[in-house]
């Protein structure tokens, strides 16, 4: 007799969510209108609350936050500048070198010497070295930053230091840009507004599809001028997409849920513990971002994969990421698998 296949925990991404029945009901009903032309209502009334939640004067709807960093960087560079990104940012590993193929800039990136995700504001400027060399040497005009920096298993940078990273960068005269695709779990492990950890930067991404469950978007947010410009180059990368507001209005929901990250947390923390207690060698999770360091990577993977566990490697370990769609008993259903299954 054949057994039947235990059901599929998915652990590879956040990404993973379906948007649920009141999302899907709010989608349905959206006031939409031809974004390209004349404005989609849904979509302004998303990007203005998204600016506000991020302290920045204006705010644009991308389809990605690819598009969305892209879009950053594309005004942020000219071709053949250098620009400086902690090791291991999104804008370096995982957006198939747009940085360099589109926006036409040079990574530099910059070593975890202050804890994961996180350098010293001595390695930043050492990297910056003199702005104002000779007129051969690269132009290093921008900072990426990164909260919570995704390989680094979610790792958040906190206000001090990111001010500390921020006024290295201005007195160079460099400009600024976060990437905060998970800020908003940032914003919720440290019980402080999104705001509170954009400041200081010129522009800022954040994603409704990370966590919060929404099928699609993201914004980039900025000056009144940088949005203006953002505008046209989102256009010129394809990203002028009609009656968006049908996806906004899943964004508009998404925003609403912020706060339900914290069960995430919660529950990456509760199989953080667990893993330990099965002596895996794991880091402590700061957000919902769990990470196992195996001997045999894909041996373990395909272990896992027996059992009806999905994950990913990431960073030369297994990434195990907690979201909307995984419950507590999911947590203890996986540990119980591990624990009878090895």
């Amino acid at each position: 007799m054949t057994s039947r296949p235990l059901p599929l925990i998915d652990f590879r991404s956040d990404t993973v969510t379906r948007p649920d029945d009141v999302m899907r009901q709010a989608m349905a009903n959206a006031e939409v209108g031809d974004n390209v032309l004349d404005g989609d209502p849904t979509i302004g009334a998303l990007e203005q609350r998204a600016a506000k939640l991020l302290g920045m004067p204006a705010a644009l709807w991308t389809p990605t936050g690819t598009m969305a960093n892209l879009i950053a960087l594309c005004l942020h560079l000219r071709r053949g500048d250098k620009f400086l990104a902690p090791r291991g940012s999104h804008v370096i590993t995982d957006e198939l070198g747009s940085a360099a193929w589109l926006a036409g800039g040079m990574p530099e990136p910059l070593e975890h010497d202050a804890g994961p995700g996180r350098p010293t504001p001595e390695t930043l400027s050492a990297a910056i070295g003199n702005p104002r060399g000779p007129y051969y040497a690269l132009r290093t005009p921008l900072l990426c930053l990164e909260n919570t920096h995704n390989s680094a298993g979610g790792a958040i940078t906190p206000p001090d230091e990111h001010a500390q990273l921020v006024a290295v960068a201005k007195e160079a005269g460099l400009t600024v840009h976060l990437d905060g695709a998970r800020l908003w779990h940032a914003s919720v492990a440290l019980g402080l507004p999104p705001a509170a950890l954009t400041v200081g930067a010129d522009t800022v991404s954040a994603c409704f599809s990370k966590g919060l469950g929404a099928p699609v978007g993201s914004v980039v947010a900025g000056s009144e001028e940088f949005v203006e410009k953002a505008r046209r180059m989102r256009q010129m990368l394809g990203g002028g997409v009609r009656q968006a507001g049908v996806l906004a209005a899943a964004g508009l929901v998404a925003l609403d849920r912020i706060g339900d990250l914290a069960e995430a947390h919660e529950n990456a923390t509760r199989l953080a513990a667990g893993f330990a207690e099965h002596g895996w060698e794991v880091n402590t999770p700061e957000t919902n971002i769990v990470q196992v360091t195996a001997p045999d990577l894909q041996g373990r993977l395909e272990w896992l994969a027996g059992l009806g566990i999905q994950t990913l490697p990431s960073s030369g370990r297994i990434r195990f990421v907690t979201h909307r769609d995984l419950s507590a008993a999911d947590i203890e259903e996986t540990l119980n698998r591990i624990k009878t299954g090895g």
